[in-house]
C-alpha cells in the first residue's frame, strides 16, 4: 500500500501546487528555510551518551501552546526535542517560544519518500510524537524501516476524516498501521480508532492536554494598558475567536443590536486566517465603523471593532472579553474552532451548531451550563445583547466555564507517563 501512496504522492502534489503555493503567499513568511520542505534539515550533532531524541510534530497555534509543558517535562528528563511545523504562523509561534528549550526547530517535510528520507537521515530521533491528526503515511513509514516507535498524542479524528477512511477502507491501515502507541482525547475519537482496527492493547485514552493549559493572567495595571494600546474604550468587550467567512458579519450584527439596547459595548475580531485582512477591512469600511489592526501596532484612539491579526495574542486578547463567540462553529461552517482557552479563563462561551470538531467537548460545555449555542447569526445578536445587559447570566457561564475545565484537567500527566514508558523501552 505504501507503494501505491508513493506513486500516487507525486502527481497529486503537482496538481495541489498552484493552490498551495498561492495560499503561502498569502499568508507570507514562507521563503525563509523553504529548503526544509523538501527534507533540508539541519544536520543535528551527535547526541549525548544516553540522551534521547524526540522528533515532535504540531501543526496548528492551538496545538503548539498545548505543547508547552510537555516540551519543558521532557527537556527536564534530559531528552532533545526536534519540533517542526507546518504553517509560517506556527513556525514564527515556535521559534518565539519554544527556540531556547528545543534542539531545533524546522518546517516538517512534505510527505513524499525522497523529502522524508532525507529529514529522517538529518534528524535521526529515537522516538516520534505527532499532535492531533498528524499522520503522515511516509513518515510512519520511515519509523517503522528505522524501528523507532511513534506516539500520538491528544489524536482525534475529526467527522470528515473518520467519513473518509471508513468509505476508502484500505486507506485506513496506511494512515495508522505505523503508530505505536495512540493516545485519543475523548471517548468518541477512541470509539473511531476501534472501529477503523487499531486495537485497544495499542490505546491509552488520555484526555484532551489543551485542558491543562496553565495561562497567565493579566495583572489590572496589564489589562488596562492592553485595553488602551487596542483603543478599546469603556463598556463591555465582544470577542469573535478564531472566525470565519460570514461569522464577521455577524458579529457586527451583534455588536449594533447590543448598543441599540443601550450597553456600551466594543468588538474584537480574531480571524482564523490574518491574511483575510482586506476581505474583513472592506467589510469594516462598508458597516461605517471605526477599527484598528493590532498589527499596526497601537491603535491612535478609542475604535469600534479591533481586529487582531498577530499571532499568539489570542489567549491576552480573550482576558478582555466579556463575553466570547467560537468561530467556524455557524452556518455554513460546520467544524467549529476550539473554546478550551476560553472555559480556562472563565469566559462566557457562545458558538454554533456546528462543532464537528469539538462535538463531545461542545456538548459537555452547554449540559453543564458552561455555554451556550446560537443557531445562526440572529440568533447570535439577540443572546449576545442578552448576556451584555444581565451580568449576573455572564457570571453563571463564567463560573460553570471554570467548574468544566477543573473537572476535565489531567491529559498532561497521562500523556506523559505514556511517552516515558516508551523512552524508557529504549534503553
Amino acid at each position: 500500500m505504501i507503494w501505491f501512496y508513493r506513486f500516487l504522492f507525486l502527481p497529486v502534489l503537482l496538481v495541489m501546487a498552484p493552490s498551495y503555493l498561492w495560499r503561502m503567499r498569502q499568508r507570507g513568511g514562507y521563503r525563509e528555510n523553504f529548503a526544509q520542505r523538501f527534507g533540508g534539515h539541519p544536520r543535528l550533532g551527535k547526541k549525548t551518551v544516553g540522551t534521547r531524541r524526540v522528533w515532535l510534530q504540531a501543526v496548528s497555534v492551538g496545538e503548539l501552546l498545548a505543547i508547552g509543558p510537555l516540551i519543558e517535562a521532557l527537556r527536564h528528563d534530559g531528552v532533545e526535542i526536534y519540533l517542526t511545523t507546518t504553517t509560517s504562523t506556527g513556525y514564527r509561534l515556535a521559534h518565539d517560544r519554544y527556540r531556547g528549550s528545543t534542539a531545533g526547530l524546522a518546517y516538517f517535510p512534505i510527505d513524499w519518500w525522497p523529502f522524508s528520507v532525507r529529514a529522517w537521515r538529518r534528524i535521526a530521533p529515537d522516538l516520534v510524537i505527532l499532535t492531533e491528526g498528524e499522520r503522515w503515511p511516509e513518515h510512519m513509514r520511515q519509523a517503522a524501516k528505522r524501528g523507532v516507535p511513534v506516539v500520538c498524542i491528544n489524536a482525534r479524528l475529526s467527522d470528515r476524516s473518520f467519513s473518509r477512511l471508513r468509505l476508502f477502507g484500505p486507506a485506513a491501515p496506511l494512515m495508522l498501521d505505523g503508530v505505536t502507541r495512540l493516545l485519543p482525547c475523548s471517548a468518541q475519537d477512541e470509539a473511531r480508532f476501534r472501529e477503523l482496527g487499531v486495537p485497544g492493547a495499542q490505546m491509552t485514552m488520555t484526555g484532551n492536554i489543551k485542558l491543562d493549559v496553565q495561562i497567565p493572567p493579566l495583572a489590572d495595571s496589564e489589562r488596562a494598558q492592553l485595553r488602551s494600546e487596542l483603543g478599546l474604550a469603556d463598556g463591555l468587550v465582544l470577542l469573535g475567536a478564531s472566525t470565519w467567512p460570514g461569522e464577521e458579519e455577524a458579529l457586527l450584527g451583534a455588536l449594533r443590536l447590543t448598543r441599540e439596547r443601550g450597553v456600551l459595548c466594543s468588538l474584537i475580531l480574531v480571524p482564523r486566517h490574518a491574511e483575510r485582512r482586506s476581505e474583513i477591512e472592506r467589510m469594516l469600511l462598508k458597516a461605517g465603523l471605526s477599527y484598528h489592526f493590532r498589527s499596526k501596532g497601537p491603535a491612535p484612539g478609542g475604535i469600534d471593532v479591533l481586529v487582531g491579526d498577530t499571532t499568539g495574542e489570542l489567549r491576552k486578547i480573550t482576558q478582555l472579553a466579556d463575553v466570547v463567540f467560537v468561530g467556524k462553529s455557524l452556518p455554513p461552517h460546520t467544524e467549529g474552532q476550539t473554546p478550551v482557552e476560553a472555559a480556562a479563563l472563565g469566559k462566557p462561551i457562545l458558538f454554533g451548531p456546528g462543532m464537528g470538531n469539538f462535538r463531545l467537548l461542545s456538548r459537555d460545555l452547554l449540559a453543564r451550563g458552561a455555554a451556550r449555542e446560537v443557531a445562526d447569526a440572529e440568533a447570535l445578536a439577540e443572546v449576545v445583547q442578552e448576556l451584555m445587559r444581565n451580568s449576573g447570566r455572564r457570571a453563571v457561564l463564567a463560573t460553570a466555564a471554570l467548574v468544566w475545565r477543573t473537572a476535565n484537567a489531567g491529559a498532561l500527566a497521562k500523556t506523559l507517563s505514556v511517552i516515558r514508558e516508551e523512552l524508557a523501552k529504549l534503553d
